[in-house]
């Protein structure tokens, strides 16, 4: 098995600031990066910037700024997001980068040589918020786009380079076969191998540089710019060096991908089929997840209703939203967005239980045991040392089946055991005449602590260290005989007024 694991997010399109949405994939993704650190592997977590196409050359005219000037200072935006939200990325690519523009074009050239892209006249209907074309049954009673209902459908006639994706429709279909766990959830892979199913159309993969000039020039044809989605999707190999750095490619890809459900078609099936045709593996993994709504309505920077990640994690802190987002809302559905429901979650789970806890077993250390534990496994209680077992198997089956919600809630389940079993145990009572008694239950509950956030650390990085910090613990070293000195205990979540 290879000690090398890659994922990316899919990229941020700079139309607009950051919204909640986006950053709830970077906390999935991150989760996932940082459990594999856990298990020992190489990891690259790609993220970046989606910077061309027509909703940011307008965007940048409607704010009256120089293109470049526009996306420089919107890249800035998301980036800023690693720090607001503690995400551990490695790889940031935008795709205005120089080197990722000759990757598109090196990509585009292997196309064309396969026959896979060709010329011709064409009619539309498009919508800009999806920058995709739409069919008469992709659009509502309206004659709209369901996923973006504020704008009008364009109509577009010019000449386009098309993408033979209806060659793919059996190599796709045969990928889908072959792979059973290529997409999650399940109910997200039965919807495109239906559509693939039920045939593919060519799509178009340029734009006319004098109505759209703000692209990635085609090779050999200064009258085309690169469509977006073209552009766009071969970030997830140039990131890796591709094509110049052959061996670190080789080395990473295929990687795991995640994106929202209104990228499945894009991400399962077109770029699979531009992969094809450039004679590269294709994906290894592709997760998807539902959208944030907020009062039933999806949070969209085209409908104008975000919410920004800045200003809750001001408000809460960084753990409490990545704990709601990621506790709250199914990893592979739809949730919704409530500072309410955060308020709950926040007092409930995070300051009453998880951080209560700490602070009891902590304080009976200091006050007990003059603030040291020398941890022996023969005080160690034998249901504990199984439902610790238990817990860590189920939490790495939920990471694995990307049920994220799942696996925070089987470590909450052992916060909870450990709540009952300090009650049960009544450590607190006059130590004399049980010490026996008193060692076991509390080297039982130190068990329980450390160890259930070693299972929580890839969720909630900055409380895990502090939990780490409150027992004076090295998470790298082995229990057995760890000397365990209290100094200090500070609340981890003081409860919100």
């Amino acid at each position: 098995m290879s000690n090398k694991f890659y994922i990316t997010t899919t990229l941020a399109y700079i139309n607009g600031d950051p919204h909640i949405g986006f950053a709830l994939e970077l906390i999935q993704a991150d989760v996932i990066a940082r459990h594999q650190k856990l298990l020992g592997k190489e990891v690259v977590f790609n993220t970046g910037t989606d910077e061309h196409g027509v909703k940011v050359y307008r965007a940048a005219l409607e704010e009256k700024k120089d293109i470049r000037v526009y996306v420089d200072e919107y890249a800035a935006k998301f980036d800023a997001l690693k720090k607001a939200l503690d995400i551990s990325w490695t790889n940031f690519i935008r795709t205005t980068d120089p080197h990722h523009i000759a990757a598109c074009q090196e990509f585009w050239k292997r196309c064309s040589a396969n026959g896979d892209i060709y010329k011709k006249d064409y009619k539309i209907k498009y919508c800009v918020g999806c920058e995709l074309e739409k069919t008469d049954s992709e659009l509502n009673d309206e004659g709209r786009c369901p996923i973006h209902p504020n704008l009008r459908i364009e109509t577009r006639e010019e000449e386009n380079y098309f993408f033979r994706w209806s060659k793919y429709q059996k190599p796709l279909l045969e990928l889908y076969e072959n792979n059973p766990d290529f997409i999650m959830p399940n109910f997200r892979f039965n919807e495109i191998k239906n559509f693939v199913k039920s045939g593919l159309e060519d799509f178009s993969v340029s734009r006319l540089k004098e109505k759209m000039p703000w692209g990635v020039p085609v090779p050999g044809d200064e009258a085309h710019v690169m469509f977006v989605w073209f552009d766009a999707l071969i970030n997830y190999i140039s990131t890796l060096g591709w094509p110049e750095d052959e061996a670190r490619f080789k080395d990473f890809w295929p990687g795991m991908q995640i994106a929202g459900k209104d990228n499945l078609r894009q991400q399962s099936a077109m770029w699979q089929a531009m992969l094809m045709s450039a004679g590269l593996p294709n994906s290894k993994q592709i997760l998807i997840h539902g959208f944030i709504t907020a009062d039933g309505q999806k949070i969209s920077k085209s409908l104008g209703n975000v919410i920004d990640p800045f200003e809750v994690t001001k408000k809460y802190g960084i753990d409490p939203v990545r704990y709601y987002l990621l506790r709250e809302i199914p990893s592979d559905e739809d949730g919704d967005f409530s500072a309410e429901k955060l308020e709950a979650r926040y007092n409930g789970d995070l300051a009453n239980n998880l951080g209560n806890l700490v602070s009891r077993v902590a304080k009976l250390i200091e006050t007990k045991l003059e603030g040291k534990l020398d941890f022996e496994g023969k005080f160690l209680d034998d249901e504990v040392r199984q439902k610790v077992s238990e817990a860590g198997e189920n939490c790495e089956k939920a990471i694995n089946e990307f049920k994220l919600h799942e696996a925070l809630a089987k470590i909450w389940e052992l916060f909870a055991y450990a709540n009952v079993y300090i009650d049960e145990n009544k450590p607190w009572a006059d130590v004399g005449g049980h010490p026996e008694h008193f060692l076991k239950t509390m080297t039982s509950l130190v068990y329980l602590i450390i160890n259930a956030t070693k299972m929580l650390w890839p969720f909630l990085p900055e409380t895990a260290e502090k939990i780490f910090k409150t027992y004076d613990y090295n998470p790298r070293a082995n229990l057995e005989g760890y000397k365990f000195i209290i100094s200090k205990i500070e609340p981890l979540f003081p409860r919100l007024r």
